[in-house]
């Protein structure tokens, strides 16, 4: 059985915007970051861009400007679907938890 998570891209909100958008400049980086935001695979993306240093465009949220910014301030980092999807559980637990503490 194939999960969302193996074919990321098939479920991605870009998947039928015309590539320019995700590659241009300025306005259109900004407009390419909004389609990024209510995205359900916004996380497998970036981790994409980022472990294979992908160089241009617009990847889950991030312009190539900063991508380069997050890869130098850390180095350490070997697999960026690794720390992404460790925060995606840390979040979900921590609003889970939040929500939980309103119930009592």
């Amino acid at each position: 059985m194939t999960s969302v998570r193996d074919h990321w891209s098939e479920s991605a909100a870009c998947h039928s915007v015309d590539p320019e958008e995700l590659f241009g400049e300025s306005a259109r980086q900004n407009r390419a970051k909004a389609v990024c935001s209510g995205c359900p695979v916004r996380t497998e993306c970036l981790a994409e861009a980022l472990d294979h240093r992908i160089e241009f465009g617009v990847w889950g949220g991030m312009t190539e400007r900063e991508r380069r910014a997050l890869l130098r301030r850390r180095p350490d980092v070997v697999s960026w679907r690794r720390v992404l999807d460790g925060a995606r559980r840390d979040l979900e637990q921590s609003q889970s938890d939040r929500q939980g503490a309103g119930a009592l």
